[in-house]
């Protein structure tokens, strides 16, 4: 449908035109390298990390601009939970009729048509690097405690953004290079790093579950709801961050070796692992410590040094740096892909779309490493954070609406996974982000809106025309499909 007709916005890439071939000649192709167990592992890199070792810390004991939930923090992790996996099974559904590059991107792009896709990609893209960011500046505060440990102090100007009293947060630029570097060297490399990585971390959480266990004080659970539960609503959305990796997860699902059966399974095991340890975790956390002397920036590390067990609290914060990588990675690989497969249906310049001998699209991933390392720098953990989460739920609103529309409007279509109670699953899982999006401060809201407008202005200057379903494109590379 050509750009003439104002209609063309609505126009929806076929599920059909989703071949190898097709891929090839619009750009790079992404080598097939990823096992169930790899896959999980990405789905669980990217769940668990800040989550236990930051996010829980912030938000049980609040900060300038937020009271502490205290306990029930608890809560905030489960209401978040509940919301992802509505949201989790719709994306089960969607990878496994689509094991494409892209995730909400290509499932918005496929169901509601090109403005929707465009729109929630151009979302991803900042969504993705600003998670990077947030973890850079989580592991850079257990990294700041560990050297206190050591007796090592950095100065808050190499530590901290200007607007926590410092310059430039240099640790959290520089693993955000590290990362950048690690993906670069391809996916097969990557995925094994991430199954080790992973197995690491989850062994480190069970350890400090299972010791954790031995000095928790019954007292430090009362008040279990210090602040009411207003604060534990505002947590939830913040603690949303910590509930999500599997969507970066189906980003990858073109370089799965059999993406229609193993990416739903993967998605669903991930998410029911990574509940499980954070539902044990928090409670540890807070039965260790009274919520109120929790350090926001290193919760469990603070936790041990409590309870006179500091050999244990500088362990914690090697691993926890080590273990939080793998949430970078998963993140940095989400919004290469969904840039990749952005500039591959042509509405960004295909140069971005091409990739090495690896089968890795290296331009993309220098330029979003170098771009999360520039946020994580100058900006707080907590602002990063809530950006991130809104646009994650929007993308999740995307996809539980794309799901009912598409099992009714091409039910023929075949589908490895069939999400159960449609439409009531993926109905609660949108009506459970709007509700969590509203939780979000205004300046969040600011942010999100001049990223969106930003994008109007390009899909309309750029990627309307030449898009590979529009027959006039510039870069026209294959036969257009009419809608």
């Amino acid at each position: 449908m050509s750009t003439r007709d104002p209609r063309s916005i609505w126009r929806r890439m076929p599920v059909e035109q989703m071949d190898d071939e097709q891929e090839r000649n619009a750009g790079g192709v992404l080598a097939k390298s990823l096992g169930l167990w790899q896959l999980t592992a990405i789905g669980v890199g990217g769940i668990i990390g800040v989550g236990i070792f930051s996010l829980a810390g912030l938000v049980a004991a609040g900060d300038a601009d937020n009271e502490g939930v205290g306990p029930a923090v608890l809560i905030a992790f489960l209401i978040a939970g509940l919301a992802s996996a509505a949201a989790a099974l719709s994306y089960a559904e969607f990878a496994g009729m689509i094991p494409r590059a892209g995730s909400a991107y290509t499932y918005g792009y496929v169901a509601l048509g090109e403005i929707i896709g465009w729109f929630i990609g151009w979302d991803l893209l900042l969504e993705y690097i600003a998670i990077v960011a947030v973890v850079a500046i989580g592991i850079s505060g257990y990294l700041g405690k560990l050297l206190d440990n050591l007796g090592l102090t950095l100065p808050t100007s190499l530590t901290a953004s200007a607007e926590e009293g410092g310059v430039v947060n240099v640790p959290a630029v520089l693993i955000c290079l590290l990362v950048t570097f690690i993906l670069s060297r391809g996916t097969k490399t990557f995925g094994r790093f991430e199954l080790v990585a992973v197995g690491v971390k989850i062994l480190l959480i069970l350890g400090i579950i299972g010791l954790g266990v031995f000095y928790i004080e019954a007292g430090n659970y009362d008040p279990f709801l210090p602040s009411g539960f207003g604060p534990v609503l505002t947590g939830a959305a913040t603690v949303f961050f910590a509930v999500f990796g599997y969507d970066a997860m189906s980003t990858a699902a073109e370089e799965a070796e059999d993406g229609k059966r193993h990416m739903p399974k993967a998605i669903i095991l991930s998410l029911a692992i990574a509940m499980l340890l954070y539902v044990a975790a928090t409670l540890v956390l807070t039965g260790m410590q009274d919520y109120r002397d929790i350090d926001p920036t290193a919760g469990f590390a603070s936790a041990f040094e409590s309870v006179g067990l500091s050999v244990v609290a500088s362990i914690i914060s090697v691993f926890a740096v080590l273990s939080i990588l793998t949430v970078m990675l998963t993140f940095l690989l989400g919004v290469t892909r969904v840039w990749f497969s952005m500039s591959r249906d042509g509405l960004l310049p295909p140069w971005f779309a091409k990739v090495d001998r690896t089968g890795t699209p290296q331009r993309v991933t220098w330029i979003a490493g170098i771009g999360s390392a520039v946020l994580a720098g100058v900006f707080p953990i907590r602002a990063v954070a809530d950006l991130t989460n809104i646009g994650i739920l929007s993308a999740f609103i995307v996809v539980c609406v794309a799901v009912i529309l598409f099992r009714y409007t091409q039910p023929e279509t075949p589908r490895s996974f069939r999400l159960p109670l449609m439409p009531f699953v993926p109905a609660f899982g949108v009506l459970a982000s709007l509700f969590l999006i509203w939780q979000l401060p205004w300046e969040t809201w600011a942010r999100f809106g001049v990223w969106l407008l930003l994008g109007f202005v390009i899909y309309f200057g750029y990627g309307r025309r030449h898009s590979l379903l529009n027959p006039d494109s510039p870069n026209h590379r294959r036969q257009p499909v009419d809608d």
